[in-house]
């Protein structure tokens, strides 16, 4: 089995909704300039989407928002 590495994912992300930490996104996708996060909270069944832009001069690993 192959082994996936996480640790480039945000952890302990809080809720939008009841501010329940979330251990690990559902899923992520990468585009130009960006990254999307898919959470669900397991306390209230909530699921909300985060996006980190990134400024064209800045290399890929400064977000300027989540």
């Amino acid at each position: 089995m192959a082994r996936r590495d996480f640790g480039y994912l945000p952890r302990e992300n809080p809720c939008a909704q009841c501010g329940a930490p979330i251990a690990a996104p559902d899923w992520t996708e990468n585009g130009p300039r960006r990254i999307s996060y898919l959470w669900h909270c397991k306390a209230c069944d909530y699921k909300f989407e985060a996006v980190a832009f990134y400024d064209a001069s800045h290399s890929d690993q400064q977000a300027l928002a989540a």
